[in-house]
């Protein structure tokens, strides 16, 4: 009988490793699907896609890919992955997004990927910590004259009542004064087609149009709102001749300069539904959550009367040096959006990229999840509660966040508007707490469970009864 020599079996074996560590090294996340190839785990995913994650991430670890609709979705939920995913450059947002993008606002891939950077720079700028004065007291102005319009006291949904404050504001603010209606049965027809335009936007980011018509129509009659007008916005002067151009006239410049002024009112449409789909029910949270903590309530009102004196008194203008005074209304804000943030934010993987002991091959979809992210303990002791307080830590002064806060993204597409919005939520704020006396007849509602994108909405209604004060 021959020996095999010791030098084969040496080289046999080194193969073998090498093969056993390629294959190691090839090796994917643990992936679920279903008995259906393409539908994958897409009807289980659909039914409570929240939920659905956090109960992978127990069953299968900090990293895991879930096929649906014939997508591969990698969710990472520790550091590791967090890493990858915030600071690859293998991985992409606006690949990851010009799908959605042009099934929600009919914006060609080729268009959105040629301009998203240079509008996006415009975006940032026109909104951004050294512009946000500008905005103080238009919003405030804009504010006083819907609490004018509310009337001496009533009850109603919270979230509705929020909507009729804010949707003219913002309306008004960065597309042009005048623009959101006044006329009682054009503003229910405005409210009746944004809301079935934002409720149904997560199916329509990824179905045929022609699968939801309720959708479509109120998709189309946006555009047409936005194409009757935007000759006006356009040309739309201010009666204060010193006033900076709104947000969507420094777009239209820049579209007017890269010859696509066909696709103004697409854009129009995409910054309409960014600019209203989160800050509305961020607004309604932090107010429900403040009224529903009468401490935290309490000290705020304390607050106020302290910098604008006795409440309802005077009508009243908030500078920025007001809302310096008052940080615990901000840190409300935050702790809302720690606790209500998107389901998901996501990058395409470009080159296979290596997490933990697994490879993410090219081409999946790398899902972060901000909701299940601010949970964590390591991150954020006691998680679940409402603690304001916890903001003490962050440096606002200077503009940065908490650790592994990521509401707003992060990296190089940060949300654009993110000043913005909590700049008019804290105005929104002080302005109705110090005018009217506010208390909830409902208790907290729980949060949908049902989206992945955006802010999280309220399960049920929450009714308010505001009175003036006298």
């Amino acid at each position: 009988m021959e020996f095999i020599s010791p030098t084969v079996v040496i080289i046999l074996g080194c193969v073998a490793l090498l093969l056993f560590l390629q294959w190691k090294n090839l090796r994917g996340p643990p992936c679920i699907g279903g008995w259906i190839p393409w539908i994958g785990a897409g009807f289980e995913f659909g039914k409570t896609p929240l939920e659905f994650i956090e109960k992978a991430r127990i069953k299968y670890g900090p990293i895991f890919t879930v096929v649906a609709v014939g997508t591969r979705m990698t969710f990472v939920t520790e550091e590791e992955g967090i890493n990858v995913f915030l600071k690859s450059k293998e991985v992409n947002f606006e690949l990851a997004v010009q799908n959605p993008v042009y099934r929600t606002a009919s914006i060609p891939k080729n268009i959105f990927l040629k301009l998203h950077e240079k509008l996006y720079v415009v975006v940032k700028g026109k909104m951004g910590t050294f512009n946000l004065y500008r905005f103080t007291g238009q919003l405030t102005e804009e504010l006083h004259e819907q609490l004018e319009n509310l009337g001496p006291h009533g009850t109603m949904d919270l979230n509705n009542l929020v909507r009729h404050l804010l949707y003219p504001v913002t309306v008004n603010v960065l597309f042009k004064k005048g623009l959101f209606p006044t006329n009682e049965r054009k503003i229910r027809e405005f409210h009746q087609h944004f809301q079935a335009y934002d409720e149904g936007f997560e199916y329509g980011s990824q179905l045929p149009e022609c699968l939801l018509r309720n959708w479509s129509k109120s998709k189309k009659w946006l555009l047409a709102l936005f194409e009757k007008n935007i000759p006006d916005i356009k040309t739309c002067k201010s009666a204060k001749d010193n006033s900076p151009q709104t947000v969507m006239q420094a777009l239209l410049d820049l579209l007017e300069m890269e010859t696509n002024e066909e696709k103004s009112p697409n854009y129009g449409l995409l910054l309409l539904w960014a600019s209203l789909s989160n800050a509305v029910p961020v607004a309604f949270w932090t107010f429900a959550f403040v009224l529903s903590h009468p401490n935290i309530h309490r000290t705020i009102m304390e607050g106020i009367s302290s910098v604008f004196g006795t409440a309802g008194k005077d009508k009243i203008k908030v500078s920025e040096d007001d809302l310096k005074k008052l940080p615990l209304i901000k840190w409300c804000i935050l702790e809302t959006i720690r606790l209500r943030a998107p389901g998901v934010i996501t990058r395409k993987v470009l080159k296979p990229v290596k997490i933990l002991n697994y490879t993410v091959p090219s081409g999946d979809l790398l899902m972060l999840s901000p909701f299940w992210l601010h949970r964590n303990p390591k991150y954020f002791p006691e998680p679940d509660l409402f603690k304001p307080e916890r903001w003490k830590k962050a440096n606002l002064e200077k503009h940065a966040f908490l650790d592994c806060f990521m509401a707003f993204g992060s990296g190089k597409y940060q949300c654009p508007g993110r000043w913005l919005a909590l700049l008019e939520i804290q105005i929104f704020i002080i302005l109705i707490l110090y005018y009217y006396d506010c208390s909830l007849l409902d208790p907290l509602p729980r949060q949908s469970s049902l989206h992945l994108v955006g802010v999280q909405q309220p399960e049920g209604q929450c009714r308010i009864q505001f009175k003036q004060r006298k």
